[in-house]
């Protein structure tokens, strides 16, 4: 069953500025974007196996809105989680909202 996990107030939430954050013990790095639109993937790089997109730098790619590591560059879409660069290589998402000034992922 789905349920809400609030992880912290709406104003920690910048837009381009990533934040971390540990839900049910899966680490998510949780975006706003420009446009004002919240998107939350796994925190976990696959090519460079550490802990570091929420540090990364979000963008519009091929008319997707993506994340690049900040490690290696990789761009991974905000929201399916795809590897433009490697089409083998997909990370979780998950759904963010905001309510009653607080963001909130989805989990199951």
């Amino acid at each position: 069953m789905e349920h809400a996990v609030a992880v912290c107030t709406s104003d920690k939430v910048q837009a381009g500025v990533g934040v971390a954050a540990l839900v049910n013990g899966k680490q998510v790095a949780i975006f706003r974007l420009r446009d004002g639109s919240l998107h939350g993937v796994s925190n976990f790089d696959p090519f460079s196996q550490a802990n570091v997109l929420s540090r990364g730098i979000t963008g519009s790619l091929q008319g997707r809105a993506v994340v690049a590591s900040p490690v290696y560059k990789q761009h991974f879409d905000l929201l399916t989680g795809a590897c433009l660069e490697d089409e083998s290589v997909t990370i979780a998402t998950f759904a963010v909202i905001e309510r009653d000034g607080e963001v909130l992922v989805i989990v199951d």
